[in-house]
């Protein structure tokens, strides 16, 4: 079954999907929900996320012109899986559609769960914001699978956007990055999952375009317990890196610290995905200490500046620690929601959506950035930052003006 079709059977099997409740809405509620794994191994990245939604919608008293504002904590996971499901996110994005107060959906996570909920929600012209989604068929014509995005919009109108920067950004920066700091030689590894192997395959191409030798390309099961075979295979290639194309929640911390029992002595990158203190946390700090690296789309918290420095701030003193790199982007794809609502000054979803859309030069916690015409961020940076004392510390920035330079930092 192609993509187009086992859509078009989500969309179908439980009815008519884009009829929202009979009941009449309430003329001054507006309810923005959010689809988060909230139980499993993502939970601590997602308890983050929707801090900052909730910081968002306190800084307005719940109340954007004459509507007020009701937010809804959708988990998109179950324990029994201990990540997010297809039938999860499906069924929340049904909920989200057939309830006509519902004016934002804000997610995903993870990429491959926007993949369920994009066409669903793009029946009723639904606003969707994600604050993490990275792959690029979600928006980019060309980039992604065959027949993406158009899959992921029935209606051939946009309705999604994203407030952080995708992987056609980080992979290509990421190898650049690797020839910069003398790699020579690498061996690539993803989870097998849209987000992972799409970054990691933009990856691999970028090293052997550069002149990076790729020893190795291999996919994992992320079900299994360790990976002390693959490790000593690995070993016997004596690569300068090893790159990891996935998440903390798909193994990327056991990775690590099966990568340091085999006596690697290579250098380990890895991406936003994995830019979480859990995952320092499920390698072992001492594993990582000085030959790990991350990349990230975007600035770390504590580079954050003007209204991204004050929600840091004010993140720091409601919640005692400083928050994961996630949380601003959950506080601003809030932000988002809410100011189109407030420009579209009407209940209507298509309106709210093209507000959203029609966002220009927007000055929010991540900087000044405005949505493209494919509903992107035109944000362009992309962070590096190694683990020292057991967290991640920032190192340099990456220029992505400058791709394929040999100077890429600055």
């Amino acid at each position: 079954m192609n993509a187009r079709n086992w859509i078009i059977g989500l969309l179908f099997c439980c009815g008519p999907l884009w009829a929202v409740a009979c009941r009449p809405a309430d003329p001054t509620l507006v309810k923005i929900v959010s689809s988060l794994p909230r139980t499993g191994s993502a939970k601590q990245q997602s308890d983050t996320l929707v801090r900052g939604i909730r910081m968002a919608i306190e800084e307005v008293g719940s109340k954007v012109g004459p509507f007020r504002i009701e937010y809804l904590d959708l988990d998109d996971s179950t324990a029994a899986a201990g990540q997010w499901t297809s039938e999860a996110e499906a069924a929340n994005a049904r909920r989200a559609l057939q309830d006509p107060d519902v004016c934002a959906y804000i997610g995903t996570f993870n990429s491959g769960a926007a993949k369920v909920s994009m066409p669903i929600l793009n029946l009723g012209d639904l606003l969707m914001v994600s604050p993490a989604n990275t792959a690029v068929g979600l928006t980019k014509p060309g980039l992604g699978e065959p027949g993406e995005p158009g899959v992921y919009r029935p209606t051939g109108r946009i309705n999604y956007m994203r407030v952080v920067p995708a992987d056609d950004l980080q992979g290509p920066l990421s190898a650049d990055w690797a020839k910069k700091r003398g790699i020579q030689n690498v061996y690539i590894l993803d989870d097998n999952e849209v987000y992972g192997k799409g970054l990691a395959d933009l990856f691999d191409e970028r090293c052997r375009e550069i002149g990076i030798e790729v020893l190795g390309h291999d996919s994992i099961d992320s079900k299994a317990q360790e990976f002390k075979s693959l490790m000593a295979s690995i070993k016997a290639l004596a690569p300068d890196l090893i790159y990891f194309g996935g998440t903390t929640q798909s193994k990327g911390g056991q990775l690590a610290k099966d990568m340091t029992s085999a006596g690697i002595q290579a250098m380990l990158l890895v991406p936003d995905g994995c830019r979480e203190q859990v995952f320092i946390d499920s390698a072992g700090a001492a594993n990582l200490e000085g030959r790990c690296f991350v990349t990230f789309g975007g600035l770390p918290p504590e580079k954050l500046t003007g209204r991204g420095r004050k929600f840091v701030e004010r993140y720091r003193e409601k919640f005692g620690e400083t928050p994961e790199a996630y949380a601003v982007y959950g506080y601003e794809a809030a932000c988002v929601a809410l100011l189109a609502i407030n420009n579209a000054g009407t209940k209507n979803r298509r309106a709210i959506t093209d507000a959203a859309l029609a966002l220009r030069d927007f000055d929010g916690a991540l900087g000044r950035w405005s949505f493209d015409e494919n509903g992107d961020t035109t944000m362009r940076t992309l962070t590096v930052s190694g683990v020292k004392n057991g967290r991640f510390e920032f190192e340099e920035i990456l220029n992505a003006t400058t791709a394929g330079s040999e100077d890429t930092t600055e």
